[in-house]
């Protein structure tokens, strides 16, 4: 510590002012993701989901506890009328399912939501854990002024379960909002492979996860677009290779009322 303060004094305005400005960033960021993480669940949306060929778009609400997706377009298209009509019968059948369910019946379906909720939100607490960041720059992403960090694996993490096992073989970067600290953009991408089910299955460099958040109002911001590639090989012989795409607009606080063509896609 001795020898930081002298290189400091010696090396004004350099490394250890930067150092000390990336940790301010990276906690700040922390505290913004826990804040929108707490919020999500208030919030209804729209989805759009791209996988294996499949085109899907979803208006999501919650309802007692756990989210109800309910279908609104198929390959970009509205459903037809009838489909309407079948997917607004489904959805209050739903309704009323859930209001005859016993404490118990609630407390599961709620729980393998939370247990999700929470691998996920594990997943991106760990991401500023597993790395080293280093601030590259200043810039413009589209309508924000952010900071731009590098991310590159700590040798000593030890991640916590098999889910977070994929941090150790990746680098990553993030764009955060100066004003917000919020996560405007991340990267990582899989550099060497990791084993994820001891002999059984590994990631293979190739795999690589982006995510762009938004704000949604009242200081949250929440996902804009998820897109995944993923390689893995299966008992050392098998590869397997899995895409997905996601998009999210229309956040909302209100009924589980779904109107049958959903808002423009944020742009």
């Amino acid at each position: 510590m001795i020898l930081l303060a002298l290189l400091c004094g010696l090396w004004p305005g350099a490394r250890c002012v930067a150092q000390s400005q990336v940790e301010t960033i990276i906690q700040r960021s922390v505290e913004a993701n826990e804040r929108d993480w707490k919020a999500d669940p208030e919030y209804g949306f729209f989805e759009r989901d791209i996988e294996n060929g499949a085109d899907r778009t979803n208006h999501v609400t919650m309802i007692d506890g756990s989210p109800y997706y309910q279908l609104v377009e198929l390959n970009g298209k509205p459903i037809s009328t009838a489909d309407q009509a079948k997917e607004e019968q489904k959805l209050q059948q739903t309704i009323a399912q859930r209001r005859r369910e016993t404490p118990s019946q609630r407390a599961a379906r709620v729980a393998r939501y939370q247990r999700d909720r929470t691998r996920d939100h594990l997943l991106m607490e760990q991401l500023t854990k597993a790395f080293s960041f280093k601030l590259e720059g200043e810039q413009k992403f589209g309508d924000f002024e952010v900071y731009v960090l590098a991310a590159t694996p700590l040798p000593a993490y030890t991640p916590p379960n098999r889910d977070t096992r994929v941090l150790t073989g990746m680098n990553g970067k993030l764009w955060i909002d100066k004003k917000t600290y919020q996560w405007v953009r991340v990267e990582a991408h899989v550099i060497h492979p990791v084993a994820i089910e001891g002999f059984l299955a590994r990631v293979e460099p190739g795999t690589e996860f982006e995510l762009e958040k938004m704000p949604v109002g009242e200081g949250i911001w929440l996902p804009k677009h998820f897109a995944m590639k993923a390689y893995a090989k299966i008992l050392g012989l098998f590869s397997h290779h899995e895409q997905e795409e996601e998009s999210y607009w229309g956040y909302h606080k209100g009924p589980a009322n779904a109107p049958a063509v959903p808002p423009p896609a944020a742009m």
